[in-house]
């Protein structure tokens, strides 16, 4: 642990004179003394060069080594709002080239990336906040991030790219659990159709059919959209701007959708039910291709087959006429869509090949 570097900090928590510093004596009183107990020597502009001009405008202090911009460092005073002036700063990191640029008020301490792809705030990979973080954790990070060893050795942006890229993967996972959960809950998989069955019952003795789970999960669907679409965000502030985040979830694939016909080679085949068109699409191909038509047992869900010679092994099983094959027909409108097209490309049918027409 850096003990300097501790009684430092320690002294800065301590005191909240911080908080009545201008630019010039945040500079003297705390970034100065931060940089020399990180390693640097603030009287050697070879090391630590004030207002470094960067195409006509400068730099509180550009961190060098043998010539190089290592890190560029802006001070504001602390009543000033740091937002403002980040794109600045990066602006002028992308254009020198500097991996590593901090924006700090000698309170709030902002570590960016300038090089790296996005928004200033996704740019921003690390926060050091003196008041409000563990004493210990603000010296460990700003030897990690900023120390002449670690700096120099390059050590700081492996760190740092670290950090960045652990928080890319947060932002992408919270972006996309949302899309997630709207796919599940608008296009329901088998798998899901089953877990909700067999809970059902478990609990009550008695299991849904597919077409049963489905009209739920489509009704409860409803009721999350209505729920979105009603309830006020009471934690947004005034200030902010008003941006329309509510969402009207819609059921894609076939999930409330009754099917009334199909067509296949150029022919209309009028059915009442997905299940029928499954047997109906599984006899066509049996009539056309007879000798082969046994590649179908090959087809296998999660848990079961889709296709058996054993009636037992399946929930509802329909046989396929002049056959010994057996069809599981328990099964939601989008597995059955799904397992026709497998059935379909069994026999060298392309995706587009299957035409189906559905009311609501």
């Amino acid at each position: 642990m850096n003990e300097k570097l501790l009684m430092l900090i320690k002294e800065l928590q301590s005191s909240r004179k911080l908080e009545t510093y201008g630019e010039e004596a945040t500079k003297q009183a705390v970034v100065l003394p931060i940089l020399s107990a990180l390693g640097w020597n603030p009287f050697n502009p070879e090391e630590v060069y004030p207002e470094y001009s960067v195409k006509g405008r400068r730099v509180d202090y550009a961190l060098r080594h043998k010539g190089n911009n290592k890190v560029f460092i802006e001070v504001k005073k602390v009543n000033e709002d740091l937002e403002k002036h980040q794109e600045q700063l990066l602006d002028y990191s992308f254009r020198e080239g500097v991996k590593l640029a901090i924006l700090t008020n000698g309170i709030s301490w902002w570590f960016y990336l300038p090089l790296r792809e996005g928004s200033w705030e996704q740019r921003k990979f690390y926060t050091i906040e003196i008041y409000e973080q563990d004493t210990e954790s603000i010296v460990e990070n700003f030897e990690k991030f900023l120390s002449k060893d670690n700096v120099i050795s390059g050590r700081a942006i492996e760190y740092a790219e670290s950090v960045y890229k652990s928080k890319q993967k947060e932002r992408l996972i919270a972006d996309t659990l949302p899309k997630a959960w709207e796919k599940i809950i608008t296009e329901p998989d088998e798998q899901l159709v089953e877990l909700l069955a067999d809970t059902t019952e478990k609990l009550c003795g008695y299991r849904p059919d597919s077409e049963a789970v489905e009209r739920f999960l489509q009704n409860e669907l409803k009721i999350i959209s209505s729920r979105e679409t009603h309830t006020p965000n009471i934690r947004s502030l005034p200030s902010q701007k008003k941006q329309n985040h509510q969402k009207i979830y819609k059921p894609t694939g076939y999930v409330g959708k009754s099917i009334t016909a199909f067509a296949l080679d150029g022919v209309r085949y009028p059915v009442k039910s997905w299940k029928d068109m499954l047997i109906k699409v599984c006899n066509l191909m049996h009539l056309k291709y007879p000798n082969d038509f046994d590649k179908v047992l090959t087809l296998v869900g999660r848990k079961r087959p889709y296709f058996s010679k054993n009636p037992n092994e399946l929930r509802s099983p329909e046989r396929i006429d002049d056959t010994q094959i057996y069809a599981e027909t328990n099964l939601s409108a989008n597995a059955i869509v799904g397992i026709t097209k497998k059935v379909l490309a069994l026999f060298g049918y392309s995706d587009n090949a299957l035409k189906i027409e559905t009311r609501k």
